[in-house]
């Protein structure tokens, strides 16, 4: 059961994690000006529409009476570290010009996990369009190890491949 909860709560810190993304929702918490009738109205649809477990809303709650609504990013970062480390979970963001299939991001899963050894392997995903096709792989200890399949990459190398130095002619 314990597992089962602590699997929930992460999801649920995740989703927390998307909607504080945007700054106007955590201005509204830490408005003074906002009654907390209204906070508490937008708290409730949160919950509802994102399915939170009680203590999460709780949480939430607590979150928001001390109006630290802005540190939800941070907060969030901090439990998935803690939760990363308790149950031996690496963390491997994929970023890529359209969103992935899902058994695409399973083999990168894979790989992830047989490069790090790690118990298991948690998936984020991020959108960039300037990566013109393919995807990036971050992963390890602050985001430290990067593995680079990107189009835009390739086109550096080649580019660098036929930049000449400049050849000073002046005599």
């Amino acid at each position: 059961y314990e597992s089962d909860s602590l699997d929930a709560t992460v999801a649920d810190m995740e989703k927390l994690e998307k909607i504080f993304a945007e700054e106007a929702i955590a201005e509204f918490f830490d408005n003074p000006t906002v009654p907390r009738e209204e906070k508490t109205a937008l708290i409730d649809e949160i919950a509802k529409s994102s399915e939170l477990q009680p203590h999460t809303v709780n949480f939430l709650n607590v979150v928001i009476d001390n109006t630290r609504a802005g540190l939800m990013p941070q907060i969030v970062r901090e439990f998935e570290t803690a939760y990363n480390a308790l149950t031996g979970t690496e963390e491997a963001v994929v970023t890529s010009v359209v969103q992935l299939e899902s058994q695409d991001l399973a083999q990168i899963a894979t790989h992830v996990q047989n490069i790090t050894g790690a118990a298991n392997v948690r998936i984020k995903t991020r959108l960039d369009p300037e990566l013109i096709a393919g995807f990036t792989v971050q992963y390890g200890r602050d985001s430290s190890n990067f593995i680079d399949m990107s189009v835009r990459k390739q086109i550096a190398e080649i580019t660098s491949e036929f930049e000449m130095p400049s050849v000073n002619l002046e005599v």
